[in-house]
């Protein structure tokens, strides 16, 4: 299998942490060498459901029987009807029209395309550390890392505000309101000096941040951020790729923090790992979107859409929404703890069951990116794995299946801390390796 490896991009295929594996199930893989592992990483929070839930793969198996492509629009079929109308029952009232495509950057570009297309404006605000995709309108306004813009020059009709923030609140003051204060100043600024609001065709954000390093806003952020966004006649986007079916604890981030937006980008979760996504919207915003102004060949594919309607069967059947909550809690809980014994962990962001564990240097505070590849590098030894996320690689990346039980988060995160341990004995001289 190595050897075959070097037919494919180093681009492609060089990620961490590059595991041959045979088969997948449940919350498993299971390696080339013969060893299980505990999976950690769900995919890149993908596989919602688990590995391989019989009822999705009975569900691919069945329609394979019937229909194996569209496209949509040239023919018409039942699995692409049933998922929009299902999907209107998880989804915030007023998205309630679809365009299915098959990669989060897709769902992106279609909500870009849209704005623009309904508003007549050009300019798009996004916010520092967002990742929302690498095709080169979605590139526009991904800024995690620097290195995926180089040389690639995206469109400039782009300006950046900051992430959420509190740091540097008063004593006293609620960082809510702190964090909305700034959004509005940065705004303000922007709007005086670089780009009026009757330009700005919309706002994109993902409204817990990602790739960038796991960083959940405070809810009064996102609120003031709707505010404004009516006040100018701006339309509000949520990225919700990673954020969407259940991974916050609620089917999505808008209804985890009561906001709402105008477009909505969904992915990931949503059909258990087959490839599809949808750009959703109002059906208002939808028709103003004329035939042709956006198409696709392979986007709404038969088998990915019955793959998402199995996946929601099973989402709502074994209430895993419900679970998301439930073990995010219970693991936020033990992270603490592994928290208060190792100096090299910093702050634990979790909202449901998207965990992010800040790895630093605790001398000086600075993010630790080496020291997260070398956890994650015993982790796998042990039988476990993570991934990684932050601008330096600084902050573990936690997203197990949300099918994941008490016992597997148990489980994985003392092979964590064993992992931390090992790596803290290295990294600081003289301290003790802990029992753990």
């Amino acid at each position: 299998m190595n050897e075959l490896s070097d037919l494919l991009a180093p681009t492609m295929a060089k990620d961490h942490p590059n595991l041959p594996v045979l088969r997948e199930e449940g919350c498993y893989y299971y390696g080339l060498d013969g060893k299980t592992y505990l999976d950690f990483t769900s995919g890149i929070a993908t596989a919602n459901t688990g590995h391989r839930h019989p009822k999705v793969v009975e569900a691919i198996k069945k329609a394979a029987d019937e229909l194996m492509h569209g496209p949509s629009g040239v023919i018409m079929y039942e699995s692409i009807l049933k998922l929009a109308k299902e999907l209107r029952t998880v989804l915030p009232a007023g998205l309630d029209c679809f365009f299915f495509a098959n990669s989060g950057t897709e769902a992106i570009e279609g909500g870009i395309k849209l704005a623009k297309h309904v508003t007549r404006r050009p300019y798009v605000v996004s916010f520092t550390g967002c990742f929302h995709g690498r095709s080169l309108g979605a590139l526009s306004v991904t800024t995690s890392k620097a290195k995926y813009r180089k040389y690639l020059q995206p469109n400039g009709l782009t300006y950046q505000v900051p992430y959420a923030s509190t740091e540097g609140c008063p004593k006293g003051m609620d960082p809510g309101k702190f964090a909305a204060d700034k959004l509005e100043k940065d705004l303000t600024t922007l709007f005086k000096h670089q780009v009026t609001p009757e330009e700005v065709a919309c706002m994109i954000v993902e409204p817990v941040l990602g790739e960038g390093g796991y960083v959940v806003p405070p809810a009064a952020w996102l609120k003031k951020m709707r505010e404004i966004c009516s006040k100018h006649g701006i339309l509000l986007i949520f990225d919700e790729v990673q954020t969407g079916f259940g991974r916050t604890g609620e089917w999505f981030a808008a209804q985890t923090f009561g906001v709402t937006p105008d477009i909505m980008a969904i992915a990931k979760g949503i059909a258990s790992g087959l490839p599809l996504s949808a750009t959703v919207a109002s059906k208002e915003l939808m028709k103003q979107w004329p035939l042709g102004s956006h198409g696709t060949t392979f986007g709404g594919n038969p088998i990915a859409c019955s793959a998402g309607l199995a996946t929601l069967e099973v989402l709502k059947e074994e209430k895993l929404v419900k679970n998301s909550k439930a073990m995010g809690a219970y693991a936020r809980e033990k992270l603490l703890e592994v928290k208060e014994r190792h100096a090299v962990v910093g702050s634990i962001r979790s909202i449901g069951l998207m965990i992010g564990i800040e790895i630093m240097d605790p001398a000086t505070g600075a993010p630790d990116g080496e020291g997260v590849i070398s956890i994650l590098n015993k982790c796998l030894e042990k039988g476990v794995l993570f991934y990684l996320c932050g601008n330096e690689g600084e902050v573990i990346r936690m997203i197990p299946p949300l099918t994941v039980s008490q016992d597997q988060i148990n489980e994985g995160i003392a092979m964590l801390e064993e992992s931390i341990a090992e790596y803290e004995a290295e990294r600081l001289p003289g301290r003790k390796l802990q029992n753990v």
